[in-house]
């Protein structure tokens, strides 16, 4: 496989009542009615995070997705920067899990394997020794392949947060620890909403002379971010504020391929964003190929995430939502974060 090194990209409308642009269709990145998340219940989520009934449900979404996609959902794309390889491996339905490889010493670390199969076959032909299974968090989705690695890999490590009730979790992270593979070293980074023991791992970009990469889990996608099912408005902000002070030339990696839903869904919101626009366009193309739409950098994300510009005037009054006197900011910032999530949340529902 070539590499490719990180370039700029872009984004309109939707299908509905306002159309996307001129001579582009419409591809959904998910059948309507398919995603059993949605719209999700207290029940639902109990039973799919705390029970054996979630992870029966993980092995059949296993099972259906390596049928439909024997070759993955996206083509994937490596990047490349001295010494380091980041390999997005495509899994179940619109995962993404990555190998991260250390070019000089072989070593390789893995983000959420969700698929122990995909993910043990890319390392076998990449050629390389697994050391390491860092954990965003505790979803079957992202943690169901844990137990196979290690069996394979006995010398291998997962980590995670002690937080979250992670498969075969041997090493628990505090928030700012870091941990080293070779010579990459990997920042873990607490970001409770999503799950209360959900974390980030950050890239070092010191040794490569590369961009700081950002795999993000479920906090963050590219113009979206994930579901905040264990913590308030308040504390999901907080944790996109820690990955936005990251710096806008970090890369972003997440956790999974919804960059056409989400894009479609903020063109409906900022109905003037030229970004926006730009991006959208360029996903459409993307995925019309069924190719990977990641990464994105945190600068471009600032520009047509909705999830990540609360502060943004122009987003606010398009929500009808305005500082209230003696408001404090980060308090009103958390309740257009509210507004978002919930319109959102009615759009996948619809």
């Amino acid at each position: 496989q070539s590499c490719h090194r990180p370039a700029g990209q872009r984004a309109s409308q939707e299908p509905g009542s306002r159309g996307l642009p001129e001579g582009v269709e419409y591809i959904p990145t998910r059948k309507r009615g398919k995603n059993p998340m949605k719209p999700v219940g207290v029940a639902w989520y109990s039973l799919y995070a705390r029970t054996r009934l979630g992870y029966l449900f993980y092995l059949r979404q296993v099972k259906k997705a390596r049928e439909r996609y024997p070759h993955g959902h996206s083509v994937p794309q490596p990047y490349c920067f001295p010494g380091v390889k980041i390999l997005p491996i495509p899994v179940l339905s619109n995962n993404y899990s990555y190998l991260v490889i250390d070019t000089g010493s072989s070593q390789a670390a893995v983000i959420d394997p969700s698929d122990p199969l995909a993910v043990q076959a890319a390392i076998e032909e990449e050629g390389v020794m697994l050391k390491a299974i860092f954990c965003t968090h505790k979803h079957w989705d992202h943690s169901g392949g844990n137990e196979a690695l290690c069996q394979k890999h006995r010398s291998c490590r997962v980590y995670g947060s002690a937080l979250d009730a992670i498969p075969q979790l041997t090493n628990p992270l505090a928030d700012r620890e870091k941990v080293s593979v070779g010579c990459l070293t990997f920042e873990a980074l607490a970001t409770p909403g999503h799950t209360v023991g959900h974390m980030v791992y950050v890239l070092d970009r010191g040794p490569f002379g590369s961009p700081p990469c950002l795999f993000s889990g479920d906090l963050l996608f590219l113009a979206g971010c994930g579901r905040p099912f264990e913590g308030s408005p308040e504390t999901m902000l907080a944790s996109l504020d820690v990955a936005m002070g990251l710096g806008e030339d970090t890369l972003l990696w997440p956790g999974h391929e919804y960059a056409l839903e989400c894009l479609t869904f903020a063109s409906l919101l900022e109905l003037d964003n030229s970004a926006l626009e730009q991006k959208l366009q360029w996903a459409v193309q993307q995925r019309q190929e069924k190719r990977s739409t990641c990464p994105s950098t945190l600068g471009e994300e600032q520009t047509y995430n909705p999830f990540l510009r609360t502060h943004r005037p122009e987003l606010q009054e398009a929500l009808g939502l305005w500082q209230g006197g003696g408001e404090d900011p980060d308090a009103f910032r958390a309740r257009v974060l509210k507004e978002v999530r919930r319109r959102k949340d009615l759009y996948q529902a619809s």
